[in-house]
């Protein structure tokens, strides 16, 4: 797979996922492989700080959905991270299968992927959001695409963010120009 888009968020169609759907579906029209994954229907418990993944190399949490996602996140060449923002800072469903990559952050498992950050907000706080998704980017040595910043309360209230809509686009494009310089 090529792209991997995910949304942290609980509402399985709320604004988060609509708006790393737009960018993924662009991307797909394309004829780029792209692989969608909410984490509304998924368990993901919390890292529990015990470092037993620095010898074991992956982290030795069991009996929730955490591998499964952490390994899509190995094989993509592109993640679209998503988050709704909650108190001014991403929900903890994100937060939580974020956390756990600590468990590949010690070989750099994460290494020199490429990254678009998406944050939705009702009103304020979408910035820190970002920052916060910025920083595991960052740490996990991920090469930024870019990000787009939404705004929406209801579900569907983010489509009628225009700036939004026009980020999601253009962060598409520079997806596809990076998988496809040739065209």
């Amino acid at each position: 797979m090529n792209v991997l888009g995910i949304s942290g968020s609980m509402r399985k169609n709320g604004n988060t996922a609509m708006l790393v759907t737009a960018i993924l579906d662009r991307v797909q029209e394309a004829g780029i492989e792209t692989e969608y994954v909410s984490l509304a229907d998924l368990d993901i418990r919390p890292c529990t700080g015990c470092e037993a993944c620095r010898d074991a190399k992956w982290c030795v949490t069991e009996n929730d959905d955490w591998a499964g996602v952490a390994q899509k996140m190995i094989d993509c060449e592109v993640l679209i991270l998503g988050a709704p923002t909650y108190y001014y800072d991403i929900n903890g469903q994100t937060k939580n299968l974020i956390d756990r990559t600590y468990s590949l952050f010690h070989d750099r498992r994460l290494s020199g992927r490429r990254a678009v950050a998406v944050a939705v907000c009702a009103d304020r706080g979408g910035e820190r959001a970002l920052a916060t998704i910025e920083g595991f980017l960052n740490a996990h040595e991920f090469s930024y695409l870019g990000y787009v910043c939404g705004r929406g309360y209801a579900p569907g209230d983010v489509r009628k963010d225009e700036q939004a809509m026009k980020s999601a686009a253009r962060v598409a494009k520079t997806i596809v120009r990076y998988l496809r310089p040739e065209d």
